[in-house]
């Protein structure tokens, strides 16, 4: 039995090479450029990555069919052997994604979020090294780009030019320069040929995807590739990310001016900005996952905890314009400028991703987590079929946005939500990943692609909170309790008009106040016992 399932594995695997393989000329079709060096150099890296792709899922295929060939289910032995072919496999699909590099990187980032739904080993791996340890273009390619964009090399536009960049991600890398008046600048320079190589990269993964849907139809995974497929193009505009930045900071001035000043975004220079080059204030401050640091520099990582969750409670529920990338490279935090303090200040880098929510959206969005603060099972289930889980997983939906069973999730306590960062807990959160992985594909297959987004934000910002806190906090979940209450309400003043319905409106603002005061009591009562001796 067991050597005819390897068998089945096996040529489903062949059958994937195959398919791969007869696409290869239909991924080099892709390519629109009138540059002929160009295409011929188009039409030899897309079959050769093809071929890279199904070598590595082949050897990833076999590896765990082969290693794991006769060990009972449920044996220590299977389950060191399982730990051990997750590690390889994650460095395998590690490798590939830097020889691809471009798209594939991205996905490897998308990975590293993904603690619901893959291995914690790949999680592990791709957090490693996809923020940090990308691909880097040398500075001939760099001056090839300044060529082409500003018509100088970069030694003959500033006064000094650090050739070996601080930053390297999927699509640009990031060098320190300083202007002839004496400015220090961060240039971020795309990588050569980004727009072609993007787009032969986009056909690949989705041949592949594609293909892998068809053979195993529960791995459904072309809403990621549309969702590439949408966002790469704006991303690969640094104008629009440089539009996005501004507008990011501007709603934060008129709709959250209680926090504008402690949320900031490097200032563009337009005058040697375009799509390809995007030239800014330069920034100094610790990373955001880097608390040794931010101590030296006498910020508490707590503050800096409530100060990121404020931010994107304020973005999701009320701006409705989310910055969706908030990964550890993206965020750094600095001592507010000219103040004694040492009250932190969040630097938002990188705004190439942003999803904008439309109202309705955005207030069922709000809604939803509300309820998930304050345990209310109707009002999750109700604003989780609007968001379009469905009945049959709302359950599932709101485990996933809060990394808690559904057991948890409605317990009245007043730390339901709170993950410890225990070992314990992360155990538990891959078991419910294994055991529900069908329906938690078929969760993300139902979801508008924005939810989706949305739901990489979330992760993002949990793996952020783990880092300074080494898990959650009860406060945090109070500030997306007040926040998002505060959004709902404000649209149900919008939306009334009769007095008696205003009168509710009011009254259930008073009640959500009351509730969170009587939970912000619930947590200095915890906090004292703690800080008691006995």
């Amino acid at each position: 039995m067991a050597a005819r399932s390897l068998w089945r594995s096996r040529a489903r695997v062949l059958a994937v090479v195959g398919t791969a393989a007869c696409g290869g000329a239909a991924g080099g079709a892709v390519a629109t450029s009138d540059d002929p060096a160009t295409a011929l150099k188009l039409c030899t890296v897309v079959p050769v990555r093809l071929a890279r792709n199904a070598a590595t899922a082949a050897s990833i295929a076999f590896d765990y069919q082969y290693s794991l060939l006769g060990l009972p289910e449920g044996s220590e032995e299977r389950s060191r052997v399982k730990h051990e072919v997750h590690l390889r496999s994650a460095l395998k699909l590690q490798e590939l994604c830097f020889k691809n590099g471009g798209i594939y990187i991205k996905l490897g980032q998308h990975i590293g979020q993904l603690e619901y739904l893959v291995p914690e080993e790949y999680v592990k791996t791709m957090r490693e090294s996809m923020l940090n340890k990308c691909p880097v273009s040398s500075y001939d390619q760099v001056c090839e780009v300044f060529k082409k964009e500003l018509g100088e090399t970069p030694d003959k536009i500033f006064t000094e030019f650090n050739p070996v960049p601080i930053a390297s991600a999927s699509l640009a890398q990031v060098h320190v320069a300083h202007t002839h008046d004496g400015r220090k600048v961060a240039v971020k320079v795309q990588h050569t040929h980004m727009t072609d190589t993007a787009a032969a990269d986009h056909a690949t993964v989705d041949l592949i995807v594609n293909t892998l849907h068809r053979i195993f139809p529960s791995f459904d995974y072309r809403w990621l590739v549309d969702e590439i497929h949408e966002s790469l193009p704006k991303e690969l505009d640094f104008l629009v990310e440089a539009k996005n930045s501004e507008k990011c900071m501007d709603n934060f001035r008129k709709l959250s001016p209680h926090i504008a000043d402690y949320v900031y975004a490097p200032k563009v220079y337009w005058n040697l900005s375009t799509s390809k080059l995007l030239m800014m204030e330069f920034m100094d401050g610790a990373q955001i996952n880097d608390v040794k640091t931010m101590r030296k520099l006498g910020i508490q990582p707590s503050e800096v905890s409530k100060l990121v969750s404020q931010t994107f409670a304020e973005m999701m529920f009320k701006h409705g314009f989310v910055h969706c990338d908030p990964h550890a490279a993206n965020l750094l935090v600095r001592p507010m400028p000219s103040r004694s303090n040492k009250k932190p200040q969040l630097v938002l880098l990188d705004h190439g991703l942003y999803k904008e929510l439309d109202v309705s959206t955005r207030t069922n969005y709000a809604a939803l987590w509300k309820a998930l603060v304050f345990a209310d099972a109707k009002a999750i289930k109700e604003n989780s079929v609007k968001l379009g889980a469905g009945e049959d997983l709302c359950a599932l939906f709101a485990g996933i946005l809060t990394m808690r069973p559904w057991n948890r999730v409605i317990d009245p306590a007043v730390d339901h939500l709170v993950i410890q960062g225990s070992e314990s807990d992360r155990s538990e959160l891959q078991m419910y990943a294994s055991q529900y992985f069908s329906e938690i594909s078929e969760l993300l297959r139902r979801l508008p692609r924005v939810i989706l987004l949305m739901l990489k934000t979330n992760d993002c910002l949990r793996s952020v909170n783990n880092a300074l806190l080494q898990g959650s906090s009860l406060e945090t979940f109070l500030i997306i309790g007040k926040i998002s209450s505060e959004a709902v309400i404000e649209a149900k003043k919008y939306e009334t008009r009769s007095l008696l319905r205003r009168l509710s409106v009011w009254l259930e603002e008073i009640s959500v106040e009351a509730r969170l005061l009587g939970m912000q009591l619930a947590l200095w009562l915890l906090q004292l016992r703690k800080a008691l001796p006995w």
